[in-house]
């Protein structure tokens, strides 16, 4: 794939040092991280190795990534691991998709309290989900979650919602039986919405009681139990944005579905088109008009479009992914040992696995499961554990010292005898 005319990492090295000083003492330690690991990203400040034909001497230097979560060119090949992580996970059913989406003046706190606000928004959510889905004059089944956070929309203003990916039905409760929905119609959306609203005004009002949130600006009298309080009154009566759509045509279009939304970032290269002493400007959406009029280009000074851009930077340790339900970590089992196998078939299951462990830490070893020259003889491959670690490899240009010990095979712990794991 050819590389993009115009990047975001261009318009941070040609401007992001003007914008730091101009707004020094107003941007977050992790904002700053994510600046600095873009502008470097695939350059030489981050080292990086030299490929050369032994044939025609053709040299080609690849420079290192910067493995950012926001980087724009470093989620191709963390969505795809991603994926074929999930695809062992995919049901034989129909999916559907929901989203929830916080009213606007929830989101003008959330930027204050991201950490807090965007954990809320996943529980109540789920909660929500799970306990429609649970309730016999529903669906009565248990269902399994995942759920993708987003918080911008189209022109990267804050839009925080969350996107959920869910099986057209799920387990009894006596786990004997698959319980499956209408094939058009999953849940009832407005009983969603009023559960959805109804446990989140309730968390939030919690929070603020056990001082986790912090408000600045013109939001600081809202630190006051009675301002809030009238704050959140006429969000009890709003309607929340809650829909559902059009359920998927199967597990491969699933995948595909996930592959454009689960690594996604503020904006891609591909609708930047511009950036010169006008501003930068670049592709968006339209939501709210049908049809091909909702394509249009906009453009914003350069300032502006790197505060919108950072403005979407997670703090530390907030998972974008998440999983709940069946698909959450502590009720998830290998799939061979799954009582339930017969109901819950993996579209690709994993052959001779043996360890009652997380699927979606299973990995089948290849290239990374033996370390040596080419003319090695190939190992046999191996289901690794959960407690396996893949072998990270600093590739620089050896040294002469570094190219006599690179003749013999590299010691792994990979290739040692795990005993929750067997080889095929």
């Amino acid at each position: 794939m050819s590389r993009p005319a115009l990047e975001v990492a261009d318009i941070f090295r040609d401007h992001g040092a003007t914008w730091r000083r101009a707004n020094a003492g107003h941007v977050s330690l992790d904002q700053l991280k994510v600046m600095s690991a873009i502008e470097r990203c695939r350059t030489v400040a981050l080292g990086g190795h030299v490929a050369r034909c032994e044939d025609c001497a053709h040299t080609v230097i690849a420079y290192n990534s910067c493995r950012n979560r926001h980087c724009p060119k470093c989620q191709g090949a963390a969505a795809k691991q991603w994926l074929a992580e999930r695809e062992t996970e995919l049901l034989p059913v129909g999916y559907f998709h929901l989203v929830f989406t916080l009213p606007g003046p929830i989101a003008n706190i959330a930027y204050q309290n991201k950490a807090v606000i965007y954990d809320l928004l996943f529980k109540a959510a789920a909660e929500a989900t799970l306990a429609i889905a649970a309730d016999p004059k529903h669906l009565g089944a248990r269902i399994g979650i995942t759920a993708v956070l987003h918080t911008w929309g189209s022109a990267m203003t804050h839009h925080p919602h969350v996107h959920m990916i869910v099986p057209g039905g799920g387990l009894s409760e006596d786990g004997e039986h698959w319980i499956a929905c209408r094939p058009t119609f999953f849940l009832p959306v407005r009983v969603l919405s009023r559960l959805f609203r109804r446990l989140f005004l309730q968390s939030l009002a919690a929070a603020h009681k056990a001082n986790r949130l912090v408000f600045l600006g013109d939001h600081a009298a809202l630190a006051e139990t009675l301002a809030f309080t009238a704050f959140l009154a006429p969000l009890r009566k709003a309607e929340w944005v809650v829909y559902a759509k059009q359920p998927f045509g199967g597990p491969q279009a699933v995948l595909a579905y996930l592959s454009r939304y689960t690594h996604r970032v503020a904006i891609s290269n591909r609708r930047l088109i511009s950036a010169d002493e006008a501003g930068v400007t670049f592709k968006w959406k339209d939501y709210r008009i049908e049809g091909p009029g909702r394509y249009k280009t906009m453009t914003l000074p350069t300032h502006e479009f790197i505060r919108r851009f950072l403005m979407h930077v997670l703090p530390k340790g907030v998972h974008r992914i998440r999983h709940y339900g069946l698909f959450a970590n502590g009720t998830h089992t290998c799939p061979a040992d799954n009582p339930d196998r017969h109901l819950m078939r993996p579209s690709l299951p994993i052959d001779n696995c043996s360890a009652p462990c997380h699927p979606r830490r299973l990995s089948a070893g290849s290239a990374r499961a033996r370390v040596g020259p080419p003319e090695l003889p190939a190992r046999s491959p191996q289901i690794l554990s959960c407690n396996a670690r893949p072998l990270r490899l600093l590739l620089h240009a050896p040294s002469l010292s570094q190219a006599k010990r690179l003749r013999r095979p590299l010691r792994s712990n990979l290739l040692k005898h795990h005993p929750a794991a067997k080889s095929p």
